[in-house]
């Protein structure tokens, strides 16, 4: 059985007992028994003054990148990490004032793009000198932590979809993550990790034990999770990536495309662990809404081949080749709308550049093939879990 940062910390309270506490957390933050995490706490008699929520809120009830209100109905005080403008996007030093002790509990999926690391990693640099201690309560990669997959982040090329130069799949947790941050950005702060126990490199989500809680409103199944590094890709495209249906990023697809072409091409390709289903979808909001377009489900037949980054890009080219109109578009995610926002998200121009010259899938791949070598080595020294 895997035992969460947070389970553990039910075990070993007593340190936080007379400290003033924030917690960054949102829905994902619960007990193994389902309890949130803010009321374990309190129930326990630790004095939680705060709650800072990131995107989609306390509940996860926001879609993505919609502002999201501090809550007023609420026992305890909620600020908001994701309002409507950037500066939101850090606490403000009045915040942070009256608070010892900042613990962060929230289920990351393993993938760069994903935003409540990236809070994380903003909320540290706003620590940055101060006499306020940092905790991570770990929780499971449910990608795994063994492989790596992708292109790191390129300078020039950060984001809120993109803070740490990583790849796009980085294979660790977020207590390895906050490690990894801390001697990157060489930050003066004070953190601690609470480790998992029990929990293996390898292991599936599944093996954990661990009751999953969708992390936000369109990841609402591990399958979802597995798919995305590679095609929330579509988000920087005017291609739907499958928002608006139940079962986004496993659907995807653009108008006045034949499904059966799409697949045919898709299939030929022979991606590891993967095959594409034809079949019309019509979302009920974001791109396209309302309107039948043809595309493909993707469904991952083995996970253990199953790269996903590699079929996002695909995917991607595939799409660009086939359907009409297709386009790379600007100014979708935080604070960096100078670049396409696919290059935000891939951490640089040149995957997209390639698409564009029509080059061939195995050349593109080769980009970022030793960059994922070179990382792995890199962060070993990073690991708070083995394989054995």
């Amino acid at each position: 059985m895997v035992e969460t940062g947070l389970d553990r910390l039910m075990r070993h309270i007593d340190f936080l007992r007379n400290r003033d506490v924030a917690l960054i957390a949102n829905h994902t933050s619960v007990t193994r028994d389902l309890r949130y995490g803010w009321d374990a706490l309190r129930e326990r008699g630790i004095r939680v003054r705060t709650i800072f929520t990131p995107e989609h809120g306390l509940f996860g009830a926001e879609q993505d990148q919609a502002p999201v209100l501090s809550r007023a109905d609420f026992p305890v005080e909620v600020i908001s990490l994701y309002g409507d403008t950037y500066d939101s996007l850090s606490p403000t030093e009045r915040y942070c004032a009256d608070v010892s002790c900042v613990l962060f509990d929230i289920q990351d999926i393993g993938t760069r793009y994903y935003t409540y690391v990236n809070t994380m990693f903003l909320f540290m640099k706003a620590l940055h000198g101060k006499d306020i201690e940092f905790i991570v309560l770990d929780r499971p990669n449910p990608l795994g932590g063994l492989t790596v997959e992708g292109p790191v982040l390129k300078k020039g090329y950060e984001s809120f979809v993109g803070i740490l130069p990583v790849p796009v799949r980085h294979g660790l947790t977020t207590g390895e993550l906050a490690r990894l941050a801390v001697d990157y950005f060489k930050l003066d702060i004070n953190v601690r990790v609470l480790e998992m126990t029990g929990w293996k490199r390898s292991m599936t989500y599944e093996a954990t034990g661990l009751p999953w809680v969708p992390p936000s409103p369109n990841m609402p199944t591990l399958n979802t999770a597995l798919v995305y590094p590679g095609m929330c890709l579509l988000e920087g495209t005017n291609a739907s990536e499958g928002r608006g249906t139940t079962t986004p990023f496993e659907v995807f697809g653009a108008p006045d495309i034949h499904p059966y072409d799409l697949t045919e091409k898709l299939n030929s390709l022979h991606l590891p662990g993967v095959h594409f289903r034809p079949l019309f979808f019509r979302p009920t909001f974001n791109k396209y809404h309302g309107v039948s377009i043809g595309g493909a489900y993707i469904h991952v037949t083995d996970r253990n081949q199953f790269r996903p980054f590699l079929t996002g890009v695909a995917v991607t080219s595939t799409l660009h080749e086939m359907a009409p109109g297709f386009e790379f578009t600007h100014g979708v995610y935080e604070f960096n709308s100078a670049h396409h926002a696919f290059d935000l998200l891939t951490g640089s121009p040149a995957i997209r550049e390639m698409i564009i010259d029509g080059k061939p899938l195995d050349l593109i791949a080769a980009l970022w093939e030793k960059e994922e070598k070179v990382f792995s080595g890199i962060t070993e020294e990073y690991h708070l879990y083995q394989d054995h």
